[in-house]
């Protein structure tokens, strides 16, 4: 079991509370942080959650960075027909 399953293991009783709409979102954030788990390795922090969050948040910025590729794009196919 990986450090990051531990962690997420830890969160059960959080992640139930949640409304089963948020807990999609819940599992979805730890999803994020799998995708990362070789960088984790390697860097040895204070507190065990530090890199999980941190590629939660590379995961996330990645599909904002996206979502703003393609409104550029979109805006950019408006203001041409305009």
């Amino acid at each position: 079991m990986s450090q990051t399953s531990n962690i997420e293991a830890g969160w059960d009783e959080y992640r139930r509370a949640l409304r089963p709409t948020d807990q999609a979102v819940f599992d979805r954030l730890f999803e994020y942080a799998q995708l990362h788990t070789d960088p984790s390795t390697v860097h040895k922090p204070l507190f065990v959650e530090t890199p999980i969050l941190i590629s939660i948040l590379i995961e996330q910025q990645r599909q904002l960075d996206d979502l703003e590729d393609r409104l550029d794009h979109v805006e950019d196919d408006l203001n041409s027909q305009g």
